[in-house]
């Protein structure tokens, strides 16, 4: 019994190294060094921690105190709107960690462009992720051309994925369509991230000099997984 007790604590011990080590706070000297590269494999790996339940603890009250002075995020990540994505935990970050520019059907405008140009070329953000979701609503509605208030202008910038996805005969082109629809969900971040690269001198220089990675990916809804896209 002892010697099961001990090896439980040795274990656990192990379990909440890891946590601690995923969770660390990076330092001002530590934000620098990093490249786009490892920015992006910690999300991932964060994210997979994330989709298997593999959380690690966090002393909230210490990050609270710890960043009240100052920050250094990692990365700056566009999502959708949507409640079911909540990107700080999808991909295991915590305060002070990336910044997270929200809008329905992830995309980019100017007040989203100032917002990624401070977030890199002022407080030192090393990439841009473009994260769209399985089943969006804002993509859907675009799909059916859905008019309502100042949701029919945002939807209809959305419009060039729904028109660039080819391969389906006009009756399929509906949101009634899962295949279509997840198609445009992808389309209309590779759309995103073009418009990005295109309307932000800035951050189109950030990221030829090798500063920045602008990339793009989809979180699924039902597995809690991102798949960056290619």
């Amino acid at each position: 019994m002892k010697t099961i007790s001990y090896k439980l604590l040795i274990v656990t011990a192990f379990i909440l190294t890891i946590a601690t080590v995923a969770n660390a706070q990076v330092t001002r000297e530590e934000q620098s060094a990093l490249t786009p590269d490892k920015v992006l494999t910690d999300l991932m790996a964060g994210n997979a921690r994330f989709a298997a339940g593999n959380i690690g603890d966090l002393e909230i009250k210490k990050r609270i105190a710890n960043t009240a002075d100052g920050q250094y995020p990692k990365a700056v990540v566009l999502s959708c709107l949507d409640s079911r994505v909540p990107v700080e935990l999808v991909f295991d970050q915590r305060i002070g960690d990336i910044f997270v520019g929200r809008v329905a059907g992830n995309i980019e405008d100017e007040d989203q462009l100032g917002s990624m140009e401070f977030a890199t070329k002022l407080a030192g953000a090393k990439l841009v992720f473009v994260l769209g979701h399985t089943a969006c609503g804002a993509v859907k509605g675009a799909c059916d051309e859905a008019k309502l208030g100042n949701l029919t202008a945002l939807l209809a910038r959305i419009r060039p994925a729904v028109d660039a996805v080819q391969g389906f005969k006009p009756e399929e082109r509906t949101s009634a369509n899962k295949e279509f629809v997840e198609k445009v969900i992808e389309q209309n971040v590779r759309q995103t991230i073009a418009d990005i690269r295109k309307d932000s001198p800035v951050l189109a220089e950030l990221e030829s000099s090798g500063k920045i990675k602008i990339v793009g990916g989809t979180y699924d809804l039902h597995t809690g997984k991102v798949t960056l896209l290619k």
